[in-house]
């Protein structure tokens, strides 16, 4: 039977304490992120086999390592440095991605900022 849609793998709310920003003071002072990641998976065989998917342990670590390495000064670059992260895995052939900033400080009283991008691969 045909697959009518594709198969995803979601890891959601992974929260993370680092300084991305703009500003001096968001270099400075820690603040959370909070990142969803959808993968759309190629089609697979059917098989039990963890080769044929995406191992999210795995990529829970490597997606640690993009939010906690080298700062930024954007968000939607954060955003783009996952989903480069997530679509280097076989598997994977496209994703989105939301990068939460619920700390930002802002002007009027809000409980979250986010960007969302969908990458899909290209080759």
């Amino acid at each position: 039977m045909a697959q009518s849609t594709p198969d995803r793998v979601r890891l959601t709310g992974m929260r993370f304490r680092t300084t991305h920003g703009v500003y001096d003071f968001e270099r400075v002072e820690p603040q959370d992120f909070v990142i969803d990641v959808s993968c759309e998976l190629a089609p697979r065989p059917a098989s039990d086999d963890l080769a044929t998917t995406v191992d999210y342990a795995e990529l829970s670590r490597a997606i640690a390592a993009d939010v906690c390495g080298e700062p930024v000064n954007l968000i939607e670059t954060l955003a783009e440095r996952v989903a480069a992260t997530c679509l280097s895995r076989p598997p994977v052939a496209a994703v989105e991605v939301t990068v939460h900033k619920p700390e930002a400080r802002m002007p009027v009283e809000l409980a979250d900022v986010a960007v969302t991008i969908t990458r899909r691969r290209t080759s």
